[in-house]
């Protein structure tokens, strides 16, 4: 992570170097170059005396690490229910969505579900090594991890499934003798 408070000093001289160029004309200009401000200008500088607790926010937030900073993205985008933006231009060239009617947004919800996730419920005990193999093949687990992934049912498999190949997962697994729930 850089450091924030050297790239404004920069910033901040190169800013001066600009206006002192335009302004200054004469030679003494040369020979004695602008004097750098060392505390640099900060937008936020107000808000830092007036709030001693949106200070201790971002001090707080400054050291945190990359992974727990995209956590903490996360968590405020779903308390704050603030959607995903694409990046780039495509946001701009996208074209606005017409309001939809109240009647046209009930329909939706009486739909039938297409997609589905697939819940290991159980299965019988003389039947793991089959269901650990099946586990193992549909889901491209090592064996370990395929057999530990069986022990701790009842687990979730695969989400957003379509219905016909969620019941061909769950016809399989039952001749194994496993129990399956599409949920």
């Amino acid at each position: 992570m850089s450091n924030p408070l050297g790239v404004n000093a920069i910033r901040c001289y190169l800013r001066s170097i600009r206006t002192s160029s335009s302004l200054y004309t004469s030679s003494a200009a040369v020979t004695h170059p602008p004097r750098i401000s060392r505390q640099p200008a900060r937008r936020w500088q107000s808000t830092d005396a007036a709030n001693p607790k949106l200070s201790g926010i971002v001090d707080q937030i400054s050291q945190l690490t990359l992974l727990e900073t995209a956590d903490l993205v996360g968590l405020l985008k779903t308390r704050l229910s603030i959607p995903d933006m694409p990046i780039g231009g495509f946001a701009a060239a996208a074209p606005a969505a017409p309001a939809a009617p109240a009647e046209e947004e009930a329909a939706p919800a009486q739909q039938e579900k297409t997609l589905f996730n697939l819940k290991l419920q159980s299965f019988d005990a003389a039947a793991k090594p089959k269901i650990i193999k099946e586990i193992k093949a549909m889901l491209g687990l090592s064996l370990v991890d395929s057999k530990k992934f069986v022990e701790s049912a009842p687990k979730m498999m695969k989400e957003g499934v379509p219905k016909d190949e969620g019941e061909k997962i769950v016809e399989a697994l039952k001749a194994l003798g496993g129990v399956v729930v599409m949920e």
